[in-house]
């Protein structure tokens, strides 16, 4: 019986990961177009407005943020629970089944994460924008959870990382007809649109730097599949000799997830946790059978 069931999901894995290598296969460079025309759309607004230093960027948006800001905030304890999935331990532990099921999907998730990561830190670094806390009076806003200070605002990397993840997978499992692609399309972008505003709900970010974040994530997305697409530097995930670095890494960061859940007890906590635990099964049990 254990024997049918592990053929059956095996040629599941086959036909998960042919479809996502085909999908990613028929992607052009012309899908930065967008991306692109966004940002440059961005810069010349704030050049219009003559915000492109930091004070009046930060003041542009000012009662834009306080009003997003105070409705967002009337929903605090799901806003502060929503807003956890742009830790990358705990969006990424809700894909981690995909190293079994769909590598190429991992493949292109560990280089558009590297691909972020640069994105945030160089930009933030750059651009020195202080953050709500650190530039209005804290009493004039919510803020929820910790009280977020400094200048590392623009752009969120919390939103760079849903972006990133989200991108993957919207062209990973992009469906054939046009009518699906289009409420596909949709409900990934606005799933990934109202996570981002968050972090303006908790008092952590300006809106226009959740809405760039969410661009460079997009843009890191897409980088990261082209890059394993040409180059097939991420092909060792399909390599189950190499399955022992992943459990060891489920299972430290099921611990650290653990440590969260002691501390703050919060329901994404669980459900992340949970996701971590059946992947860790599962890719135990694909190893053990190698």
């Amino acid at each position: 019986m254990l024997n049918n069931f592990f053929k059956v999901n095996l040629e599941t894995k086959n036909r998960i990961n042919t479809n996502v290598i085909a999908n990613y296969s028929k992607l052009k460079l012309s899908l930065f177009f967008l991306p692109f025309f966004l940002l440059i759309s961005i810069v010349l607004f704030l050049y219009s407005k003559d915000a492109l230093s930091i004070d009046k960027y930060v003041q542009i948006q000012k009662n834009t943020f306080y009003f997003l800001n105070s409705k967002i905030a009337q929903f605090p304890h799901t806003v502060y629970n929503l807003t956890q999935l742009g830790d990358a331990l705990i969006f990424l532990s809700f894909v981690t089944i995909f190293i079994v099921y769909a590598p190429k999907i991992w493949e292109s998730l560990i280089s558009a994460s590297i691909v972020s990561a640069v994105f945030s830190c160089v930009l933030k670094n750059l651009f020195l924008i202080p953050r709500p806390a650190a530039a209005f009076d804290n009493k004039s806003f919510k803020i929820i959870g910790k009280t977020l200070l400094g200048h590392s605002s623009l752009p969120s990397g919390h939103s760079i990382t849903i972006f990133t993840v989200l991108t993957v997978l919207l062209f990973a499992f992009m469906p054939k007809k046009i009518n699906y692609k289009i409420l596909w399309y949709f409900f990934i972008i606005s799933s990934g649109l109202i996570l981002v505003f968050t972090r303006v709900g908790v008092g952590a970010h300006h809106p226009l730097d959740v809405i760039l974040g969410a661009i460079f994530g997009y843009i890191s997305g897409l980088i990261g599949i082209f890059i394993c697409r040409k180059y097939k530097i991420g092909s060792w995930v399909n390599n189950k000799k190499y399955y022992p670095i992943f459990i060891l890494l489920f299972l430290i960061c099921s611990i650290i997830i653990l440590t969260r859940i002691i501390n703050e007890n919060l329901i994404i906590y669980y459900f992340a946790f949970v996701s971590l635990i059946v992947s860790l099964y599962k890719i135990s049990y694909v190893y053990i059978k190698k």
